[in-house]
């Protein structure tokens, strides 16, 4: 199914005037043109290889989906939790999809328009789509979930539209118009279903959000349909027969599986009791590439963000750690090239600062390092005033995290206790440990893969803005506040052209590597694994089987 939109001369040039050229550049070459540009692009997937290209795809069949964790609930307005929106993204839609390269093309809208002034942004809508009880969604639906969840609850959204966000219109049921106090150039790569799920005014109206028996029972607009949640087991959905995407889904069925267990999901995998894997970690990567009917691929993104880092958090509210000494003294202690080997099996890249260095227009490599040295953190604990007591230890700090990061766990047990720090590791589920560290603010240490998104405006700036200090999930969790971190993020949102906005991102990053308010550990690389009999998989979305297919149905 082909769309079109229409981009105003300011993002003609590959949107480099309005600063959105936030990824590699998409495969539709625009026209640098001074007059409206019409421009025509393909929904199709982009990912199929060319063997397959000539393969008729197949109606019908059940997708087999591993999961790490439980979902919780299937609203992702209201989080950036990786394994809800696993889930729920192929419940939903944005108002706008990203292609392979993370850049935007048509979703809910079909067609948009940016005022010359990069103030102004008009949204057409795709007419005729229902949500799944049959209700036809319209342009209330959209202004209702932005100003009444996203805007609230969603982090990403939250931090980076509140500051600039002047008010959202609605001139009629198929147009949606978004006006801003300043010229704002990244909002196209954050209306996807990741960073924009639309929501049903008409089951949210009046509701909490966060507790509304929607949650558990949802009701989109996308290619799936909710059928069944057993909770720690399974979740089924089922084709949306109506879906405005003409001839998608083509499978009948999506079953997600919760298998903790990566080792449990890879046997699943290979016996073939799963067809696709999310939870394929890099030392699997290593035995299932060359098996025989398995094919694995990586992706710069996924259903929780793009450009992903494993990162620590400190509690800057509980002493010492508001101490830069005792932060800088961690950082020391951590080997993160022993991390990179043997956690993540050579895979991804030892992180230096907030910023993906795959987000090469706006990383700085030449930030403050912190080098493996056990004696040089004993001496900054000594001149931080943290000295060994009777027992020896220095510190006792408190560390929740996801049972998925256990093996973090005993490394930085292991290495912080080389410099007299005790580490009481706490791993439970992925839910309760987000509630704990981000909701009710009881830790000391904490570890969260943060997700830069396809701009730093998107994903960075919602983990060390002090307005973001909220709390809902993935926010600025330690509690991080410096007025010229806030200024530099509003400057590099609101300045016009990437090489523009670079200085301001150079500058965070120099700022933040010194601060330490969080340990950056690993970039990570988005590892899958599907049984080679499915096709068209969009690995780098939430979207990821909306158009896929299975040499045989079933």
């Amino acid at each position: 199914m082909k769309h079109t939109f229409v981009l105003l001369a300011l993002l003609a040039t590959a949107f480099s005037m309005l600063g959105c050229t936030s990824a590699p550049p998409a495969t539709t070459q625009l026209p640098a043109a001074t007059q409206p540009a019409v421009v025509t692009i393909s929904t199709q997937p982009t990912t199929a290889p060319a063997t397959e290209a000539a393969v008729p795809s197949k109606e019908g069949g059940t997708l087999l989906v591993a999961i790490t964790s439980d979902p919780g609930h299937f609203n992702p307005s209201i989080t950036t939790g990786f394994t809800t929106h696993v889930v729920a993204d192929s419940m939903f839609n944005g108002l706008v999809g990203l292609d392979e390269n993370l850049q935007p093309i048509p979703d809910l809208a079909d067609e948009w328009q940016v005022s010359n002034d990069g103030k102004t942004y008009t949204f057409h809508l795709h007419p005729g789509i229902m949500w799944h009880d049959g209700t036809p969604f319209t342009s209330a639906d959209v202004k209702f979930s932005f100003e009444n969840i996203l805007l609230k609850f969603h982090s990403r959204t939250a931090a980076g539209l509140t500051p600039v966000l002047d008010k959202i219109e609605t001139p009629d049921a198929n147009t949606v118009v978004f006006h801003f106090q300043v010229p704002y150039g990244p909002l196209l790569q954050r209306l996807d279903v990741t960073e924009a799920p639309i929501l049903p005014q008409h089951i949210y109206q009046g509701t909490d959000p966060q507790k509304a028996d929607a949650n558990l029972k949802p009701v989109g607009t996308g290619p799936f349909k909710f059928v069944e949640y057993a909770k720690g087991d399974h979740v089924t959905l089922e084709k949306n027969a109506t879906y405005f995407k003409k001839g998608m889904p083509r499978l009948d069925k999506v079953i997600f599986k919760v298998i903790p267990d990566a080792n449990a999901a890879l046997q699943a995998l290979q016996k073939g009791e799963v067809d696709y894997s999310w939870a394929t970690n890099e030392s699997q990567m290593k035995t299932l590439q060359g098996s025989p009917g398995i094919t694995t691929a990586k992706a710069a993104a996924s259903p929780g963000g793009s450009f992903c880092i494993n990162t620590f958090a400190f509690n800057l509210e509980h002493p010492p750690l508001d101490k830069v000494q005792v932060r800088q003294a961690i950082n020391h202690a951590i080997d993160r090239q022993r991390i990179q080997n043997q956690i993540h099996f050579g895979f991804g890249k030892v992180a230096t600062g907030p910023i993906s260095s795959r987000m090469s227009w706006f990383y700085n490599p030449n930030v403050t390092k912190y080098d493996f040295d056990v004696e040089k953190a004993k001496q900054l604990l000594d001149q931080a005033g943290v000295k060994p007591g009777a027992d020896g230890a220095r510190l006792k700090l408190v560390f929740p995290h996801p049972t998925t990061f256990n093996k973090y766990g005993e490394l930085i047990r292991e290495q912080l206790g080389a410099v007299g720090i005790q580490v009481q590791d706490a791993p439970m589920d992925f839910n309760a440990a987000t509630d704990r560290v981000f909701v009710k603010r009881d830790f000391d240490l904490a570890i969260v893969s943060f997700c830069n998104g396809p701009d730093p405006e998107i994903g960075v700036r919602r983990v060390y803005d002090s307005r973001n200090i909220k709390p809902i999930p993935f926010s600025n969790g330690a509690a991080y506040k410096n007025p010229r971190i806030d200024e530099l993020f509003d400057k590099g949102a609101l300045t016009i052209g990437n090489e523009q906005r670079a200085p301001s991102y150079l500058e965070i990053q120099d700022i933040l590597t010194k601060d330490l308010p969080y340990l950056w550990f690993i970039e990570t690389e988005g590892t899958r694994a599907h049984r080679s009999e499915f096709h068209d998989f969009q690995n780098w979305t939430g979207h990821f089987a909306e158009y896929a297919w299975t040499d045989n149905p079933k």
